[in-house]
């Protein structure tokens, strides 16, 4: 496995170096280069959602005529619960063994990349990804094709950006546009694949990088168009509004979806976090989902898949509305299955699945009652996808353009449009991450317009805030509290009253106005100048979100209480103190991309990185590196030294290790061992 590493990895640098010699010797420009490569990523990329779907196709001709075949004769209709754990014995070992990025949907590892990585991908997700997505689905997981081509098209982006040893930011441009690239070759959607790659991968609109996305999006559209035909993906009937009144429904269309979304997204993760704490085999995980799945489908067949056959029939009114209100739930149950359980496919279909069949439902429902003045349930079933999807991953825009494009009707744009919006911000209200960014967020990280946040969002106002906090009581005078400013060297105070709870606070500001008034000093009481109406701040809010409260009103503290009661104060965050937090959020930051460095060094020609905590009795202690030098193993080195106060100490031959430091060294794997022993050994056993 290590060899084939080093000679992937040689393979590599060789193709890069003569791409190298050749670029240098010819110097086209910049901007040839990178239309050149958008070209090669779109194209690259159509051929491999195009081989990708051929793929699944002989999956499921293997699984499902071959295999069911089979085992019908045997088990009879049982045959079929069987079918997804054999896909899954294919894909889960694939994930585990060679590429533990393939693992679920595929987008937030896209994502992570652009925004820790440089947009570096490594090249084999690009093959582990394809066979276990395309062994996952075609043997009926319950999963979207269009997760696994973003990953894929992002990974061939990736790769030729690394080709051309281009910079980061070009990376990242190339990574944009294998993802736009697959959504359009996947669903013939161009215009939808560029928005989802600015809206949801990059976050953000550039020029520089809305041509190359557009270029790219484009090309695998012709490549797909050429060998899979140039039509929408669904056969609809025209829809349009039939009365001004029918917005109101779409409206609660939208509410509805936004609610289910919420549940669709909590529950997948609320599976995989009980497969991820489950004590069992990573590669054997997914098989026991697609025996779970299998036994779903005994009674559901309809949640095998992407399910792209059964949306078409809901949206052409042919689905029965009561097996459509079953399916909203049998569809999330059945995803949660596929992709909880650390399978490999795309949430999009099972999205836009649960989205026509709550339209579907609904629709027939309001058609009911009102038949007047609504459209068939198909128009729903088409709407309920837009906002569905579009609750699902706060991309609106991207909801609207790809469930036009896949129609090809404009009638229906003006619902399509409401509802999606609705959708969207009751979602957002409901959870601020989408099901794309909560699981980045449980991984620490926290993306907004597509790259790591403002630094402050990740320090907490309790990591901030004084504890010990000076205070003045109402009923003193203002030469007294002036006094009091002086001796504390303070601007401001909380006021705290008999009881010791906030009474309200006071700044040298309103004691200067009161001057102003022409107030008396020693008359004038705190509690006539002090400010009653606090803003407040939360222990467990972040920084970046209490600091529009101190611009609003233009205050330099707030104070900190609890949110069982907001009369405790617990501490005072000042201006002066978000220094503090922008240093611990400097901090935090580089213990981030320190540890992405060390995933990338890791096991690279037998080399890693190791933490070593030194106990008091340890023979190290009090000593400095120069005296351990020759106990040291030669072929390693020590990074830096953590205090346990936090203080980063880089380690030289004079750096004394104390109790309680953190030792980081790089270091060749055979010699860990031996640095363990030096640096662990306790005194009584070195002396003796």
């Amino acid at each position: 496995m290590q060899s084939t590493t080093n000679t992937q990895f040689i393979i590599f640098n060789k193709i890069t170096n003569l791409i190298s010699k050749l670029l240098y010797r010819y110097q086209p420009s910049q901007t040839a280069i990178m239309v050149f490569t958008a070209l090669v990523v779109g194209i690259s990329t159509g051929l491999g959602a195009v081989g990708f779907i051929w793929l699944i196709k002989q999956f499921q001709f293997f699984f499902f005529q071959i295999i069911q075949g089979g085992l019908t004769v045997w088990l009879g209709a049982f045959a079929i619960v069987l079918i997804p754990v054999l896909g899954s014995l294919i894909s889960g070992p694939l994930i585990t063994k060679f590429a533990s990025e393939a693992k679920g949907h595929g987008v937030p590892e896209v994502m992570q990349a652009i925004a820790l990585r440089g947009g570096r991908i490594r090249p084999q997700v690009v093959v582990v990804k394809a066979l276990a997505s395309a062994a996952c689905i075609g043997s009926g997981g319950s999963a979207g094709r269009e997760g696994p081509i973003v990953q894929i098209g992002s990974a061939l982006g990736s790769v030729t950006g690394q080709i051309f040893k281009l910079s980061d930011d070009r990376i990242r441009n190339l990574v944009a546009c294998g993802a736009a690239a697959g959504i359009a070759a996947v669903f013939n959607a161009p215009i939808a694949g560029t928005i989802f790659a600015i809206e949801v991968i990059l976050g953000e609109l550039a020029t520089a990088y809305f041509g190359n996305v557009v270029i790219s999006a484009v090309a695998a559209s012709i490549v797909s168009r050429r060998f899979l035909g140039n039509t929408p993906a669904f056969s609809i009937p025209s829809y349009a509004l039939v009365s001004p009144w029918e917005i109101v429904l779409y409206a609660v269309l939208g509410l509805l979806a936004a609610l289910v979304a919420w549940l669709f997204v909590g529950g997948l993760y609320w599976f995989e976090d009980l497969f991820d704490d489950w004590n069992f085999p990573d590669m054997f995980k997914p098989a026991v989902g697609g025996l779970l799945l299998g036994g779903l489908a005994l009674f559901l067949p309809q949640t095998l898949g992407s399910g792209l056959e059964f949306i078409e029939e809901a949206i052409t009114g042919q689905a029965n509305w009561v097996l459509m209100t079953i399916l909203i739930f049998g569809k999330m149950l059945a995803t949660n299955f596929t992709l909880g359980s650390g399978n490999s496919g795309g949430v999009f279909a099972p999205a836009l699945f649960t989205g026509a069949m709550l339209g579907g439902a609904f629709g027939a429902l309001v058609h009911t009652l009102f038949p007047a003045i609504t459209a068939p349930p198909g128009a729903y079933a088409l709407v309920g996808m837009a906002a569905m999807f579009a609750a699902s991953t706060h991309a609106s825009i991207t909801a609207i353009i790809i469930v036009f494009e896949m129609s090809g009707d404009y009638r229906l744009i003006l619902p399509l449009m409401f509802a999606t919006v609705i959708s969207t911000l009751i979602s957002e209200k409901l959870r601020s991450e989408n099901v794309y960014t909560l699981k980045l967020i449980r991984r620490g990280i926290q993306l907004q317009a597509g790259r790591d946040v403002d630094i402050m969002q990740g320090v907490q106002v309790n990591e901030a805030m004084v504890e010990v906090m000076d205070s003045v009581p109402p009923d003193i005078n203002l030469r007294q509290l002036m006094s009091e400013f002086r001796r504390l060297n303070r601007r401001g105070l909380p006021v705290l009253d008999e009881k010791g709870e906030l009474w309200g606070i006071v700044s040298v500001q309103d004691v200067e106005r009161a001057m102003e008034k022409g107030l008396s000093s020693t008359k004038t009481l705190v509690k006539d100048v002090a400010t009653t109406d606090v803003m407040v701040a939360y222990p467990d809010e972040t920084v970046a979100t209490v600091l529009p409260r101190l611009n609003i009103r233009d205050v330099g503290r707030l104070p900190v209480v609890s949110r069982q009661n907001p009369k405790k104060l617990l501490g005072i965050v000042r201006r002066t103190e978000l220094l503090k937090a922008y240093n611990i959020a400097l901090t935090n930051r580089a213990k981030i991309q320190h540890r992405m460095q060390r995933l990338k060094l890791r096991h690279v020609d037998n080399t890693e990185f190791v933490e070593v905590d030194i106990p008091g009795n340890s023979v190290c202690v009090h000593k400095t590196l120069a005296d351990l030098a020759r106990r040291l193993p030669r072929d390693g080195v020590i990074v830096s030294i953590r205090r346990a106060s936090g203080q980063v100490i880089i380690a030289h031959g004079d750096t004394r290790i104390e109790p309680g430091d953190r030792i980081e060294a790089f270091i060749h794997t055979d010699s860990k061992p031996a640095l363990m022993n030096c640096l662990l050994a306790e005194t009584d056993t070195e002396e003796q």
